[in-house]
């Protein structure tokens, strides 16, 4: 046991103990010392992301009774959620401050939810990956309403409602694979595969498994919980929603669409149905909004529709380009919310609100341009890049699903209208009477905003090194 948890596990254990270490200090810490809650979290995920060197990758490493395993496609993942909820948490220094006396245990559970996350991706089997998935999701239910007022709360019950009866169904789903392979662990479903011929019974749980699990993606029929919850989310969590969740739920979707469920034709079409049905529901209903929240809940939900769908389609160069196109949808991601938290709060989201911003702020908006421009695809970012290979991998699929190609390269033209109603008011001139917001940004949320703008440019024009190594990953799972 000790030589795995070197080996494998050692991560998620540093994770354990500062979420122990959080626990004791909320019960022995002043209020008034809230301020150092985020340093010290900010500090154990560091420790993480150093502690991932340890973390065998090559041969594949299998621990626990095979319940876990690590690669070089696990540690990738695992790399770019922490990194993710690194910068999550220099975001979360307001947040702190409202609550004071929570400050601890919110840590707590933020690191928890981190801890899910990495799990996610390092199961090789159900039940780990069951536990894992309620580990992020629990935690989630609480970072969404640990704002105050009615909005969160609801927010909170409705993607607790929605995660419920997801979970319900992957469990559905698990427990008849478990029937007809007799195992719960993927190498050995994957085993049993090759050896036998699928039936109609395997693609309906690798159908039940994949949607109980594209719940946390918004991908339809479990679609409308984003919405609210994005408009009642704070921002710092709306950081952390749109990415870390996403990444958990890409990383365990294409090795389980690669080896234990990738025997399933029927499993693929259904997808690419759904995933055409949420982006066309996606940007249609954004186009109609005026809430900067909505809309990107709504870009959200299409961008994670793209990524499904080419992932469905399963290929070593598919997967490489899912990769490349979720690492990109992140930072882009991250930019967008470090500008929604410098802006706060307390002011509206609606479009017209931000009316003439880049007047009194030309970096900052500037670099909030730069991300969401990379989302609507625009050249000279990483957003445009990711869209071309994407689009390049659904089109090297086959002739059958060229029509699935031209629906969403017209919906992401189309996506372009939401994506100008968001970017032109910051530029626009505003009248003597109107108020024009005062930023007053602390260092953390500059850093995470600027930097991520850079980021996305530097991978638009030089693109190759992170398109090679994902697909090294790629070819490597």
């Amino acid at each position: 046991m000790i030589n795995d948890i070197f080996s494998i596990m050692l991560p998620q254990f540093v994770l354990i103990g500062f979420i122990l270490l959080m626990l004791i200090l909320s019960m022995i810490m002043s209020p008034r010392m809230y301020k150092y809650a985020r340093i010290i979290s900010v500090i154990g995920i560091v420790l993480t992301i150093i502690s991932l060197s340890t973390v065998q990758t090559e041969p594949q490493y299998f621990g626990f009774h095979n319940s876990v395993m690590s690669d070089s496609y696990t540690l990738l993942f695992e790399f770019v959620i922490l990194v993710c909820g690194f910068l999550v948490g220099l975001l979360t220094k307001n947040l702190v401050k409202t609550i004071k006396r929570h400050a601890y245990t919110f840590q707590a559970v933020f690191l928890t939810a981190l801890l899910g996350a990495i799990s996610i991706v390092s199961a090789n089997d159900f039940v780990t990956l069951l536990v894992s998935i309620e580990l992020l999701g629990f935690s989630t239910y609480f970072l969404i309403s640990v704002s105050k007022g009615y909005r969160s709360k609801e927010a909170a019950f409705k993607y607790l409602i929605t995660s419920a009866v997801s979970t319900g169904i992957f469990l559905f789903g698990a427990s008849y694979m478990y029937g007809i392979c007799g195992s719960l662990n993927f190498s050995q479903v994957y085993e049993y595969i090759l050896d036998n011929e699928t039936s109609l019974i395997y693609s309906i749980a690798s159908i039940m498994i994949i949607l109980g699990i594209a719940s946390k993606l918004a991908v339809f029929p479990f679609a409308n919980w984003i919405v609210d919850v994005y408009k009642g989310c704070e921002t710092s969590i709306l950081a952390f929603l749109s990415t870390v969740p996403k990444l958990a739920m890409f990383g365990i979707i294409c090795r389980l669409i690669v080896f234990p469920l990738g025997n399933s034709f029927e499993l693929t079409f259904i997808i690419a149905i759904l995933c055409l049905g949420t982006a066309l529901w996606a940007n249609t209903f954004a186009i109609r909004e005026n809430n900067v929240k909505v809309i990107l809940a709504c870009s959200a939900s299409a961008n994670a529709s793209y990524a499904l769908l080419t992932a469905s389609l399963v290929s070593v160069y598919n997967l490489s380009t899912v990769i490349f196109y979720i690492i990109c949808y992140v930072i882009m991601n991250i930019g967008v919310f470090a500008f929604l938290n410098i802006y706060g709060d307390k002011n509206p989201f609606y479009v017209d609100s931000f009316r003439g911003l880049y007047h009194k702020n030309h970096g900052l908006v500037g670099a909030y341009a730069i991300s969401i421009l990379a989302l609507a695809g625009i050249p000279v970012t990483s957003g445009f890049i990711a869209k071309i290979y994407l689009f390049s991998a659904i089109a090297n699929s086959g002739l059958i699903f060229v029509p699935f190609l031209l629906g969403l390269l017209l919906l992401t033209v189309l996506a372009l209208f939401y994506y100008l109603k968001i970017l032109v008011p910051l530029f626009n001139e505003c009248d003597k009477n109107d108020e024009i917001q005062n930023f007053k940004p602390n260092f953390s949320q500059k850093f995470v905003l600027v930097s991520s703008a850079i980021i996305t440019v530097i991978i638009g024009i030089f693109p190759e090194v992170l398109i090679e190594l994902c697909r090294y990953i790629a070819y490597n799972i």
